[in-house]
């Protein structure tokens, strides 16, 4: 019989072990028997708390985007101003939480799989509109009129910061993703007609 207490703390094993050999394939190439062993559990049990490595890999981002999330809540939380606050989910982005190969490489496997998955398709969608919706809302009293147009590029430098990222040989350098974003922000701020 099972221990009383032990699925929460299982499932979170096989979440982070998921992440590390998705993270170590670069790809969702992964088996259950893999992520099991990272997680120091038979596959069977894996099955039985997920029923699938799809279903795993979405429990997994969902853990991401939770992380993400309360790093994202804190951050605002003591941030002053439309400039901070906007500052503020800049840093998160590129956290050493969030930013590092593993999780950098979760992300790029999400985004293929909501190509063909909906529920990840659903998960991406919440994911995107929270990020637009957080940075419209400090951009609008910094920027007015153009802050929707730059909210939607800036959300898509993020994005391909995660892919560049992936891409590229060495640990993740987050200090130049922000500076990457920062740049594009006073670039985009500019008035046109001064």
């Amino acid at each position: 019989m099972p221990k009383l207490g032990m699925e929460p703390i299982r499932k979170e094993a096989l979440v982070k072990a998921t992440i590390v050999e998705i993270g170590r394939a670069g790809s969702l190439d992964v088996t259950v028997s893999q992520i099991a062993r990272r997680a120091g559990m038979s596959p069977a049990l894996a099955h039985h708390y997920f029923g699938g490595k799809e279903a795993i890999f979405l429990a997994a981002m969902r853990h991401v985007l939770s992380l993400y999330g309360a790093e994202v809540r804190g951050a605002l939380a003591v941030a002053e101003g439309p400039q901070a606050r906007l500052d503020a989910i800049f840093r998160v982005s590129f956290s050493a939480t969030n930013f590092r190969r593993e999780v950098v490489s979760a992300w790029l496997n999400f985004y293929v799989l909501a190509q063909s998955q909906a529920d990840a398709r659903r998960l991406l969608s919440v994911y995107q509109r929270r990020l637009r919706s957080n940075l419209l809302a400090c951009l609008r009293p910094l920027h007015g009129h153009g802050a929707e147009a730059l909210a939607d590029s800036l959300g898509a430098l993020i994005d391909g910061l995660y892919l560049r990222e992936v891409l590229k040989e060495g640990p993740p350098d987050a200090e130049t993703a922000l500076r990457m974003l920062r740049d594009h922000l006073t670039d985009k701020g500019k008035d046109p007609n001064p």
